[in-house]
């Protein structure tokens, strides 16, 4: 067993949306931010969630420190035969329990906070009840179902009212003076959805994300206490603004310099209020983003998946092997009924996908799979034998699921693009070092487990990351 420094008596775990490491390489970084966890901290540039990406699911597969085929989340919605609807992903659909719930559950005076832009994102990581948790609502406001709340949210709501931000400009980051804005926050009474779009994949709700956090540190003084304190952030602008723009757009480089920022003047008000060795701070990401389709290729990169189930129908009915009952991407759901072994028409509907230019593999709820190397294992990762359906399809690289507006991507695929995230362990249970070896996502829930000294989440599959710790 690992002989750990002394524990601080704050963790913070800073958990972005979509965030890939090569955002690092190019951006001109401040000394205090992500070049000071660089520099000082462990860091992990190739952290891999080696299952589908959708945000519920990697955010589960952090929180459990399982895949998918054990915690249950498959994606962000699911089709549910039992009531023939689709159904959303939330913390009471969680097969395992998650770091937080075993922080709370090992001392019963240790405060778990999660801090959210949305409340069902926030409740999965948390995946208790006695985590107190905050989000955004859609009012701009961080709601709470403590009872009773804070009594200093109030007045912090009251001073970042939404309405301010109606047709707001966002300014590139050192903009040269005259220079157009990057973004205008257009508020049009007709279409207040729109806005608050626009809002929430800002650097404006970003910044009242780490606000909000920076209240919880100084007023209820964590890590200053006798008790272990627990705080996560979970941003999610970096997610929303990925779906409508992909990768590659200057929007996210932009959206990387306001985290950086962030992410200094956060270190900032730890090592002021605690000092350098009284807190330790972790930060990851859920998963990365493809880039957006080239307008001139949409047609036939963007999968439409109604078409694609019709498809996978004719064929099947054309050969008597059952019908589609329902394509939820990336799930087809079969009506095998009437066959003793549904098993031949799983396969049957998986090689009817592959004669579809966009579908690259499929792997079946029997284990069969179009194939055998690393992919079989993701593919399997990402599968749960109830809620995957029959038959899961993987689309070719950089092709996404079309929703109907002609633009943007969509997240879930097993590519690198969407499975890198960078990882840091920053504090002073950890060790400067930049350590090129691969790791899992599954890692981050029994290591920080392990520098908690609380035992790992019930269905835990990764490894303690050793290396990580300082000698």
């Amino acid at each position: 067993m690992l002989a750990l420094p002394p524990r601080p008596k704050l963790y913070v775990l800073v958990l972005l949306d979509q965030f890939r490491p090569d955002y690092l390489d190019s951006a001109p970084l401040t000394p205090g931010g992500f070049r000071h966890l660089m520099e000082k901290g462990a860091y992990f540039p190739d952290c891999r969630n080696l299952a589908s990406t959708f945000p519920a699911s990697s955010i589960a597969t952090l929180a459990t420190g399982a895949w998918p085929a054990q915690h249950g989340i498959v994606a962000d919605t699911w089709y549910d035969r039992s009531i023939r609807k689709p159904v959303p992903a939330n913390d009471e659909a969680l097969l395992a329990t998650t770091l937080a719930a075993q922080v709370a559950a090992a001392d019963l005076r240790a405060r778990v906070s999660v801090v959210s832009l949305d409340a069902l994102q926030g409740a999965l990581f948390a995946g208790t009840s006695d985590a107190r948790q905050f989000w955004m609502d859609d009012a701009g406001q961080f709601a709470t179902l403590s009872d009773p709340p804070p009594d200093w949210l109030t007045a912090f709501n009251s001073q970042r009212s939404l309405a301010s931000f109606h047709d707001a400009k966002w300014w590139a980051l050192n903009a040269r003076t005259g220079a157009p804005p990057l973004r205008t926050l257009t508020f049009l009474p007709e279409r207040p959805k729109e806005f608050l779009r626009l809002y929430r994949s800002s650097p404006f709700a970003l910044t009242a994300q780490f606000e909000m956090a920076a209240e919880l540190i100084v007023r209820d003084k964590l890590g200053l206490g006798n008790t272990l304190d627990f705080l996560c952030i979970l941003t999610g602008s970096t997610g929303l603004l990925g779906y409508e723009t992909g990768a590659r757009h200057p929007l996210m480089q932009q959206m990387t310099l306001h985290l950086d920022q962030k992410l200094e003047t956060l270190l900032n008000l730890l090592t002021k209020s605690l000092g350098e060795k009284g807190f330790n701070l972790v930060l990851t990401a859920a998963h990365g983003a493809p880039p957006e389709p080239p307008t001139e290729l949409r047609d036939r990169m963007a999968v439409k998946g109604e078409g694609l189930a019709r498809a996978v129908d004719r064929n099947l009915s054309t050969s008597g092997d059952g019908r589609v009952e329902k394509y939820l991407y990336p799930f087809l759901y079969l009506d095998a009924a009437g066959f003793r072994d549904p098993e031949p028409i799983r396969v049957a509907a998986g090689r009817a996908a592959l004669e579809i230019p966009a579908v690259a593999n499929y792997y079946t709820a029997g284990g069969a799979c179009s194939v055998q190397d690393e992919w079989k294992r993701r593919l399997r990762n990402s599968f749960h034998p109830t809620r995957s359906g029959d038959v899961m399809l993987s689309y070719q690289a950089e092709y996404v699921e079309e929703f109907g507006e002609g633009r943007g991507i969509s997240y879930g695929s097993l590519y690198s693009y969407d499975v890198r995230v960078p990882l840091f362990f920053y504090g002073p249970q950890f060790r400067p070092a930049v350590i090129e070896t691969p790791v899992e996502s599954v890692d981050l829930a029994p290591t920080l487990a392990r520098a908690m000294g609380v035992p790992a989440p019930s269905s835990s599959m990764g490894r303690v990351l050793g290396e990580a710790f300082a000698p």
